[in-house]
C-alpha cells in the first residue's frame, strides 16, 4: 500500500499540503502528462470548495487549489491521477483525468455570482503552469478550460478567465489578430459553407466535433466563444468567431 506521506516528502515543490484522497493508485510516468486543465469552483465559499475536493464521498478533485489570496494548495501529487476533468475529449484524447494536470481555482461561477479572478490568483497560476510545462514539456496548445474539453456540461473557467493574458506568458494559444478588424466582423452572418468549415476549425484545434446535435453545437461555440471571443458570449456563429477560429486552426 502506498503512503500518501512519503509521496508528497519527495516533492521538490513548496505548496501548502491539503491532501484529497480521490486520486487513482496506480503511478503514471512523466511522458503521460500532456495537458493542463483549468477549473473555477462554482461555489459559493472557498472552505466549502476545499471541503469537497477533500471528501471521499465527493469522488472529485484536483492537483492543485488555488486560493483567491494566491495561496496554492497541493491536493494530489502530479504522477498520480487526479478526479477532475470527468468525460472529456480533446484531439485523439478521451478521459483526460489520465493524460492531465487538474488546476482549480476559487471563483463562484456562473450559478452563484461569476466574478473576475483576483489577480493573485492568477499571479500564482502562471509560476505554477511554468514550473508544469517546462518539467513535462507540454505544448502551449495543451493547456484548457474545463469547457474546452466537456463543452456539453461545463462552463469554466468562464468568459472572465484572463486567457490572453496567460498566452501573452506563452501558457495557452492566442491570436493575434487586430481587435479593431475584427470587431468590424462582429454579428456579420457567414452561410452554410462558412459555418461548415468553422467547425473543421474547431476540430483542428482539438475540440470534438463528430456527429454533433443542434444543441450541442451551441454549447461548442459557446466553449469557444467564452475562451476566445469573451466579450461577446451568444452561442451564434458570426463572422468574426470564423475568423479567430482559422487563425488559431493554423498553431
Amino acid at each position: 500500500m502506498y503512503n500518501y506521506c512519503d509521496i508528497l516528502s519527495k516533492m521538490k515543490q513548496k505548496y501548502v499540503l491539503n491532501y484529497s484522497p480521490n486520486f487513482s493508485s496506480k503511478k503514471r510516468i512523466n511522458k503521460k502528462i500532456k495537458f493542463i486543465v483549468i477549473h473555477y469552483t462554482g461555489m459559493k465559499n472557498e472552505n466549502k470548495a476545499i471541503e469537497r475536493l477533500t471528501n471521499n464521498k465527493s469522488k472529485v478533485s484536483c492537483h492543485y487549489f488555488i486560493r483567491e489570496n494566491g495561496e496554492t494548495l497541493l491536493m494530489v501529487p502530479e504522477n498520480y491521477i487526479a478526479w477532475h476533468a470527468g468525460k472529456s475529449k480533446w484531439k485523439d484524447y478521451s478521459s483526460l483525468n489520465n493524460f492531465s494536470i487538474g488546476i482549480e481555482l476559487q471563483n463562484r461561477g456562473h450559478q452563484h455570482g461569476y466574478r473576475n479572478f483576483k489577480k493573485a490568483q492568477i499571479n500564482s497560476l502562471v509560476k505554477l503552469c511554468k514550473k508544469i510545462l517546462k518539467k513535462y514539456e507540454v505544448k502551449k496548445q495543451n493547456i484548457l478550460g474545463h469547457s474546452d474539453i466537456a463543452f456539453i456540461r461545463k462552463q469554466d473557467p468562464g468568459e472572465k478567465f484572463p486567457w490572453k493574458l496567460l498566452a501573452k506568458n506563452k501558457i495557452g494559444i492566442w491570436h493575434n489578430l487586430n481587435t479593431t478588424m475584427l470587431k468590424k466582423f462582429r454579428k456579420l452572418k457567414i452561410d452554410n459553407k462558412k459555418e461548415t468549415m468553422f467547425f473543421k476549425y474547431l476540430s483542428k484545434i482539438g475540440y470534438f466535433t463528430f456527429n454533433l446535435n443542434s444543441l450541442e453545437k451551441r454549447r461548442l461555440v459557446t466553449a469557444f466563444q467564452r475562451r476566445y471571443r469573451p466579450e461577446l458570449v451568444n452561442s451564434r456563429i458570426d463572422a468574426e468567431c470564423s475568423i479567430i477560429a482559422k487563425k488559431l486552426s493554423k498553431y
